[in-house]
């Protein structure tokens, strides 16, 4: 490791976050925040164009709730933020790179000037969502070393904290199972000595810890409606109390069999009282997608249960007892709970970018990884029988990366000068059920190329799950490396302006 870069690494969670830092002498630890707390609520509160992030923002939900910024990673590849702040559109990212840059702040108070880190991703983000979180990481003053699926961060905290990096041991075959506040990640990697190996992966970036929370709000506010006539969920201020109220009643029903919520609206008040079992019975239908989602990437990777030598909770909702009950039963055996379900994620992340800068330094790596594509990447052309248009894969779900794949087609007409490439991911042939992530055009073919010459479409995808494209017209001796156009990234002008307005850091060659 560079002993004058500090090795850092960042769980960017939708609910919380979390920051850590791997010390010369290989130790690892989770840093605190400014008010002494080892996470940080991922909520920004806007005053005048500037964000209060974390416990404080927090605390206002239920009095400034329009000013209020909650779980924008879920809006992460979306253009905007679902709700206007201050009357203003935010970008997803915008929000992301406030929260990213206090915990820049809070960790120069403790390891000096931060600049260099790795910040985590749900396995099961898209490529569009992996670059709006590289790009908040550059708009928050960072230079992002990498991009790291969670799941695999937890498996090397694991890994670290059973002795297992560097050494050879015999082969695990590990299922993480990663439920936060936000997002559901299911990945399954064989460990093997130094190599750290994904088989297969597969999750929901819209469920999570949030949505148990909604369940009880719903519960909740559907009694008050039944016997007051009046909705609390009808106005913002009133529903941020309330959730406050159930969030923190989950929590109480992951240690005692009842909670009492208290509900206050229009000068009415009126505490309720829900069980742990009525708790589960509202939310089984979200436990049962977590398990569906869990026994298809079992399918996935090829295995059988008797396969999996361990199970590994991750994530603070995966706390919930139903969570690992569900687990005993589909699994077999008894989730292994020994990584700190709030800190594994930022502690392997460390780890990880401790490995980078050694090798940037000349130093040779204490383990290796290998990951997976988690959704297939093609592009749409027209198929020649029906002269519709169909998505061509050329990267199918769970493909090791890096990957370089070619695919040909051909050109329309006589002197063609361009190709115009669209690129989608998903798993369906039509272009409709697929999701578009943008396109590429490729200039400057050569004049007086024939119909039907063949062009061949190459992707390049990185381990850390960016894209690049590159064409080549064989019969013209023609090379084109073009970066695609991503359908709702900012603009490398707006991406400098945030970033110097954030964190007053000048721009860089980023791209």
């Amino acid at each position: 490791m560079n002993g004058q870069t500090p090795a850092i690494g960042i769980d960017l969670g939708t609910t919380f976050s979390a920051i850590a830092k791997l010390d010369p002498s290989g130790a690892v630890m989770t840093l605190v925040n400014a008010e002494g707390d080892r996470t940080t609520p991922s909520v920004a509160l806007f005053e005048g164009g500037q964000a209060i992030v974390g416990k404080e923002a927090l605390k206002a939900i239920s009095t400034e709730a329009n000013s209020i910024a909650l779980c924008a990673k879920r809006d992460m590849g979306s253009k905007v933020f679902h709700q206007a702040i201050e009357n203003k559109q935010y970008p997803p990212e915008v929000i992301e790179a406030f929260i990213l840059n206090k915990l820049r702040n809070d960790a120069a108070a403790q390891v000096g000037y931060v600049s260099k880190v790795v910040i985590t991703v749900p396995a099961y983000f898209d490529e569009v969502r992996r670059k709006a979180t590289q790009d908040a990481g550059y708009m928050a003053g960072f230079e992002v070393l990498d991009i790291i699926n969670e799941p695999t961060a937890a498996a090397l905290a694991f890994g670290y904290q059973h002795g297992l990096l560097g050494k050879n041991s015999a082969p695990e075959n590990i299922l993480v199972y990663d439920l936060g506040g936000g997002t559901f990640d299911v990945t399954i990697m064989r460990v093997c000595g130094s190599e750290f190996t994904t088989l297969a992966t597969d999750g929901d970036v819209q469920l999570g810890g949030f949505d148990w929370d909604n369940r009880l709000v719903d519960f909740i506010a559907d009694k008050f409606v039944s016997e007051f006539y009046a909705d609390p969920r009808e106005d913002i201020c009133a529903r941020g109390k309330l959730w406050r109220e159930c969030e923190d009643a989950k929590r109480t029903l992951s240690l005692r069999q009842k909670a009492s919520i208290t509900c206050d609206y229009q000068g009415l008040s009126k505490r309720y009282e829900v069980t742990r079992d009525e708790f589960i019975q509202m939310t089984q239908d979200l436990l049962d997608r977590t398990r569906f989602t869990t026994v298809q990437t079992l399918n996935a990777a090829g295995l059988q249960w008797s396969d999996i030598t361990r199970v590994l909770l991750v994530g603070g909702s995966s706390r919930m007892p139903m969570v690992r009950e569900m687990l005993r039963q589909v699994t077999g055996q008894e989730p292994d709970t020994s990584a700190a379900a709030d800190e594994a994620v930022a502690m392997g992340a460390a780890i990880h970018a401790g490995n980078i800068l050694a090798l940037s330094a000349g130093n040779p790596p204490s383990f290796q990884i290998r990951n997976v594509n988690s959704h297939s990447l093609g592009v749409i052309g027209m198929d020649p029988a029906t002269r519709l248009p169909r998505v061509g894969v050329l990267i199918p779900r769970n493909t090791k990366l890096p990957a370089r794949i070619r695919r040909k087609f051909k050109t329309q007409k006589n002197n063609q000068r361009s190709l115009l490439v669209q690129i989608v991911e998903g798993e369906s042939s039509s272009p409709d059920n697929c999701t578009f992530i943008g396109c590429c055009k490729i200039p400057n073919f050569p004049p007086n190329l024939p119909a039907g010459t063949e062009v061949h479409v190459i992707f390049q995808y990185s381990p850390d799950g960016r894209l690049k494209v590159e064409v080549q017209i064989p019969e013209a001796n023609t090379e084109i490396s073009q970066e695609f156009t991503r359908e709702n990234n900012l603009s490398k002008t707006l991406l400098d302006g945030w970033r110097q307005y954030i964190s007053n850091e000048p721009p860089t060659d980023y791209q």
